[in-house]
C-alpha cells in the first residue's frame, strides 16, 4: 500500500482552540505510524447558514464543492469536535450539511474517526455521539475508537503531543484501526 493520505479538521476554527490542538497532536500519531497529513482548516471553506431558499437562487456554495474535493482525495478524515452545550458545534454541522447537499461520496468513501477534547473530565461525549450518529446516517465507516481528551488543559505538552500515555495509546489504537481498515479497503 502506498503512503496513506490522512485529513484531520477541527469543528472550531478559533486559533487556540483545545480541538485544534487535539487535531496536532493526533496528526503527530498518524505521522509517526507513516501517513501523509493534511491539515484542513474549515475557515478556509467559508459558508453561509444552510438554507434551502439560498440554496435555490445560489447553489450550492463553492467553498463546500472544495472541501468535498479534498476530502474525497483522503484516504481517511479525522474529525476533532468540540462541545457546545452538550451538542456539535454549529460551523461542523452546517459544513456537514451544505456537503450533503452535492453527494455522499465524501463521506463514503474515507474512512472516518472522531475525537473531541474538552475542559471537562466528560471529553465531549454528547458531541461524539452526535457526530458518530450524523456521519453513520451519510454512509461513512468510522473507526470503532473515538478519542476524548477531557481536562485538555493536562494533554498536550509542549511539542503538541499527547502527554498523557493512556490518550496516547487510545489515539495510536484509533489510527491503526483507521490504517488497517484503508488497508482493507
Amino acid at each position: 500500500m502506498s503512503q496513506p493520505r490522512i485529513g484531520l479538521l477541527s469543528g472550531s476554527t478559533r486559533k487556540a482552540s483545545m480541538n485544534r490542538k487535539l487535531v496536532a497532536a493526533t496528526a503527530h500519531i498518524f505521522t509517526d505510524a507513516g501517513a501523509k497529513i493534511d491539515i484542513i482548516d474549515l475557515s478556509d471553506y467559508d459558508m453561509p447558514l444552510y438554507n434551502g431558499d439560498y440554496e435555490d437562487e445560489n447553489g450550492v456554495p463553492d467553498a463546500a464543492h472544495h472541501l468535498i474535493k479534498t476530502l474525497i482525495a483522503c484516504d481517511g478524515v479525522f474529525i476533532a469536535t468540540p462541545e457546545y452545550n452538550g451538542c456539535m458545534p454549529p460551523l461542523l454541522k452546517n459544513t456537514i450539511d451544505w456537503m450533503s447537499r452535492v453527494g455522499l461520496e465524501q463521506f463514503s468513501r474515507p474512512i472516518y474517526a472522531i475525537g473531541a477534547a474538552s475542559p471537562g473530565p466528560l471529553s465531549g461525549i454528547m458531541a461524539l455521539r452526535q457526530l458518530h450518529f450524523i456521519l453513520a446516517r451519510l454512509g461513512a465507516h468510522t473507526v470503532p475508537t473515538q478519542l476524548g481528551v477531557g481536562s485538555y488543559g493536562k494533554a498536550f505538552d509542549d511539542e503538541g503531543r499527547f502527554a498523557d500515555e493512556r490518550t496516547a495509546a487510545r489515539a495510536t489504537k484509533l489510527a491503526t484501526q483507521m490504517l488497517n481498515a484503508i488497508s482493507r479497503s
